[in-house]
């Protein structure tokens, strides 16, 4: 299993890239290519002798940066950026996904210039797990169409779907639709005519899902559209770092708590753990004809370890060939109602 690692991507690249591509390459036994600079990236595996047989430098010479404005443009003239590079390997079989942290708007048009869209899927969609106390559940879209139709919702169901049964390897994974109401008539235009497709559609849809059930494991897929999704998921993470900061603000006022959470340090620990989101690797972009993982732009050497995690998992199920399946089995079912 090869990864191609957009080195250059992120808010610390290429430092905590370089760091994460060598713990998940001895952690998870798979191939790193570190795409980029290639004298950043060997400073950076220089310090401290941070070297593996591993991880390969692949020179790339050109940069899109976080802040880019004109993102098409820039993707479309430089062909040598790191991420294009990182596309490339993929598209050349040379490697089975591409992980960058760099910029969402970049990575979602290089893999579409460079991958193109799996045959039948009108529009990709970025994807998530998101915690619950006995598993996770996947929220889609959270960001690519911020505008979207009724049939881009169940064909992001369709994904995610997919998703959970070859990766998480959940058998007919329970569809939801993110809503203002559980009833059939509640929610916008698009929420209403969403639910009669879905209702309609081969997948084990259960109705609509509030935003106060997304984490208490009530679906396994929750589908909205991408500019609902995108304050969905702030919100949790905004609400999981105010709890953080009062969890550990509180235990620092006063030495009997911090006696207390000497106590309590592994359970305390375990929970901490379920609300960062360095530990779910990043967002899947799904419908591309590619494995592709975008971590957070903050993303450290942890976030990026297991960013390369999740997309070996996704290339080891077969993702994309069980997503173009899952549509064609959606078109038989269409075609004979």
């Amino acid at each position: 299993m090869r990864i191609a690692l957009d080195a250059m991507g992120g808010d610390f690249a290429p430092a905590e890239t370089v760091k994460g591509a060598l713990l998940a390459a001895k952690e998870f036994d798979v191939d790193i290519d570190l795409v980029g600079l290639p004298e950043r990236i060997e400073l950076e595996m220089g310090k401290n002798g941070r070297r593996s047989p591993r991880v390969t430098v692949v020179p790339a010479s050109e940069v899109i940066a976080m802040e880019e404005e004109k993102i098409a443009q820039a993707v479309r003239t430089r062909r040598d950026a790191s991420i294009n590079v990182a596309m490339s390997l993929m598209r050349d079989g040379r490697a089975d996904a591409v992980v960058s942290a760099g910029n969402t708007g970049a990575v979602m048009a290089s893999a579409l210039l460079m991958l193109g869209r799996i045959r039948g899927i009108e529009r990709p969609a970025l994807g998530t797990l998101l915690p619950y106390n006995d598993g996770r559940v996947f929220l889609l879209d959270i960001g690519a169409n911020a505008d979207c139709k009724p049939a881009y919702l169940v064909q992001f169901a369709q994904m995610g779907s997919s998703y959970m049964e070859t990766v998480l390897g959940i058998h007919h994974p329970r569809v939801g639709l993110l809503n203002v109401g559980t009833e059939d008539v509640k929610g916008s235009d698009l929420a209403q005519e969403a639910f009669e497709r879905l209702r309609e559609s081969n997948l084990n849809f259960i109705g609509n899902v509030e935003g106060i059930n997304v984490h208490k494991g009530i679906a396994d897929v929750i589908v909205t559209d991408g500019f609902t999704g995108n304050v969905a998921l702030k919100v949790a993470e905004g609400i999981a770092d105010y709890i953080l900061e009062q969890v550990r603000g509180v235990i620092k006022s006063s030495l009997l708590y911090v006696s207390a959470s000497l106590l309590l340090k592994p359970a305390l620990r375990r929970v901490l753990k379920q609300l960062q989101y360095e530990e779910y690797g990043g967002a899947y972009l799904l419908g591309v004809n590619g494995v592709v993982v975008i971590a957070h732009g903050r993303a450290d050497a942890s976030a990026i370890k297991n960013a390369v995690r999740v997309a070996k998992m996704a290339a080891e199920g077969g993702l994309v060939a069980s997503i173009s399946a899952s549509l064609t089995a959606a078109t038989a079912t269409a075609a004979a109602q």
